[in-house]
């Protein structure tokens, strides 16, 4: 057996599993706010389910602890510069971030959605669950805004974001 497993050494070990690139977003009263999420995934095909991971301590999971619904947007390969933007720490309102991007208030959640992805999803908060560090939201899917089948998705893997722009 190997040594005790360290916050870092954890980090080394889940850096090579490629994940999709979401950007989560959710209205608050006059704000609109939003971040760049690895850890999503569907749960459910009935009823349609996602998974997305946050963490507990940021202003955004406070947000949607007391706001049901929000939208998730799966990036793109050309999209590298719009989830780092959503991913810098103090970063400004989800208005300003896509504001040099086509985006529209998606209907059924009200939250910014740009308009360019592989997919845009519009949920609902069924059930929340505090994991360590995160808390996991579990969303049924309202409705899917677009889906662009001919678009390449956004990867990350070992710290980066591969994808071409």
């Amino acid at each position: 057996m190997g040594d005790p497993l360290t916050p870092s050494d954890f980090v080394e070990a889940v850096a090579g599993f490629a994940t999709g690139v979401v950007v989560l977003t959710v209205r608050d009263g006059r704000d609109d706010l939003g971040t760049t999420v690895t850890s999503f995934m569907s749960v459910s095909l009935e009823p349609p389910m996602v998974l997305a991971g946050v963490a507990s301590s940021s202003y955004l999971a406070e947000v949607l602890s007391r706001t049901d619904r929000w939208a998730a947007t799966v990036l793109g390969a050309g999209q590298r510069a719009l989830a780092g933007r959503f991913a810098a720490e103090g970063r400004p309102s989800a208005r300003l971030l896509l504001a040099s991007e086509p985006h529209h208030r998606g209907e059924a959640s009200g939250a910014l959605i740009p308009d360019s992805g592989v997919t845009a999803l519009e949920c609902e908060t069924r059930q929340r669950i505090e994991a360590g560090d995160h808390t996991l939201f579990t969303a049924e899917v309202l409705t899917t805004d677009y889906v662009a089948r001919d678009q390449k998705p956004l990867i990350r893997v070992n710290r980066r974001y591969l994808g071409g722009e």
